[in-house]
């Protein structure tokens, strides 16, 4: 075990999410921003924001049939975005993906641009996703969880690698996490707040294109988010920590407003 698994957890992991159909294969510590190709189908529950004109240009997370998680910083407008749902390959139109309208999304009200501060929004779909063995939700970190400094997780998305500005095919990248006051001493005390969480420094990290997307962590057999992509070195410098929300923090509202939309 990773950490204390609380209540909402365990009741999560009971209702199917967090457990690909399709097992990932992690070979371990690859340089971060170089990551590898995942699996197809292995991480069910990401999904690709795009424009109209099948843009990608933010990731993303199902978290059950009706709703989605992903970074304020998106600005994801219902009406010209729309959310892709087991993508692997954007260079092909073969997969068999489900594209969703959005009727809602809601930004947490104190979400600041500037410091990246609350950086969340939820997605309510406009018809509920079909379940597959390539579709299917993660579970969340409950509030009162604690993810360990030195936990390993994994970042997928289609961000920028060290070979290509936007790879074709899914990406996986293995990250430890980091404690605050360490992440601190790179980035400084002011600019990591309670909302923050962050992984990477040890010759990996995550990078433009996967804002958005998941940070997941593997405890008991089941992969819960932990954070959700959004800031870091505009370089992709992989000594240098990347910046998720902090899930533990931000589960609370993100309940709260699925349970009143």
């Amino acid at each position: 075990m990773f950490w204390i698994i609380s209540c909402l957890a365990l009741v999560a992991s009971t209702l199917g999410c967090g457990v690909p159909a399709i097992k990932p294969e992690i070979s371990g510590f690859n340089r971060i921003v170089n990551g590898e190709n995942a699996v197809p189908g292995s991480w069910p529950w990401q999904v690709s924001l795009q424009q109209s004109n099948g843009f990608h240009f933010c990731g993303g997370s199902l978290l059950n049939e009706y709703w989605v998680l992903t970074a304020g910083h998106c600005r994801v407008q219902p009406g010209s975005h729309y959310v892709i749902l087991g993508e692997y390959d954007l260079a092909t139109n073969s997969e068999p993906v489900q594209v969703m309208s959005i009727a809602k999304a809601i930004t947490h009200p104190y979400f600041n641009s500037q410091t990246f501060n609350y950086d969340v929004t939820v997605l309510r779909l406009a018809t509920p996703a079909q379940m597959t063995q390539t579709i299917s939700p993660v579970c969340l970190v409950g509030s009162n969880d604690n993810v360990p400094a030195g936990t390993i997780c994994v970042n997928t998305g289609w961000g920028r690698t060290a070979v290509t500005p936007n790879p074709r095919y899914l990406q996986q990248v293995t990250l430890p996490i980091l404690s605050t006051p360490q992440c601190m001493q790179y980035w400084g005390q002011d600019r990591i707040t309670e909302t923050m969480i962050c992984a990477g420094a040890s010759g990996a990290s995550s990078c433009q294109g996967d804002s958005g997307g998941p940070l997941v962590c593997q405890s008991g057999g089941v992969w819960y988010q932990a954070g959700i992509v959004s800031w870091g070195s505009t370089d992709c410098n992989v000594r240098a920590p990347a910046i998720y929300s902090r899930v533990t923090f931000l589960r609370q509202w993100i309940e709260q407003t699925i349970a009143s939309n």
